[in-house]
């Protein structure tokens, strides 16, 4: 038997394995279009965790922590914690759970709810998946009006809706990743 399709028989399918991000080797990033559109805020969270199990309802969870938003500016950091964004004290997570996800190859097609500071909103997105030996590749990519989960803060009208969010990294069996 040659060495590919011995790979291809060990490796976990996509659809019947439960698996999670290895937030080592991923990003969950944000852009934001501010100063009336000229210039692109960017950002990421440090710390999340998340699971990708087509076989389980929902079939995706990300749960991000938002006090751990980093822009790399510490002023803006602090606005962003506070009540006027993700008022991260009073809710400390982000939660994106998924009403559905459908595999067609490569692209994943979600739908599912964002939710932050007490509210949600609707996603839909579509996500690339590529097997990387007995890990999955992940790229996906989606914009969120932010004012449907009430953030709405926006001084002299600087902020633009969409945000763009983008989640790209490593999936790990569930097993192995709890080694």
């Amino acid at each position: 038997m040659n060495t590919h399709a011995t790979e291809a028989l060990a490796a976990p399918r996509i659809e019947t394995t439960r698996w999670r991000i290895d937030p080592t080797r991923s990003s969950v990033k944000f852009h934001v279009k501010g100063f009336w559109g000229m210039q692109t805020v960017k950002g990421h969270f440090a710390r999340y965790h998340g699971t990708l199990d087509l076989a389980a309802q929902p079939a995706i969870e990300l749960v991000i922590e938002a006090d751990s938003l980093d822009t790399n500016n510490k002023k803006r950091d602090e606005h962003l914690r506070s009540p006027d964004f993700f008022d991260a004290e009073r809710h400390p997570y982000v939660r994106f759970l998924s009403d559905s996800a459908t595999l067609a190859g490569e692209p994943l097609r979600v739908r599912g709810r964002l939710h932050a500071r007490g509210q949600s909103m609707p996603l839909e997105l579509e996500a690339t998946l590529r097997r990387v030996g007995d890990e999955l590749a992940v790229d996906a990519v989606t914009g969120a009006d932010h004012h449907e989960i009430g953030i709405t803060w926006n001084r002299m009208g600087m902020i633009r809706a969409p945000s763009r969010l983008m989640v790209t990294g490593r999936l790990l069996t569930a097993e192995r990743s709890s080694r």
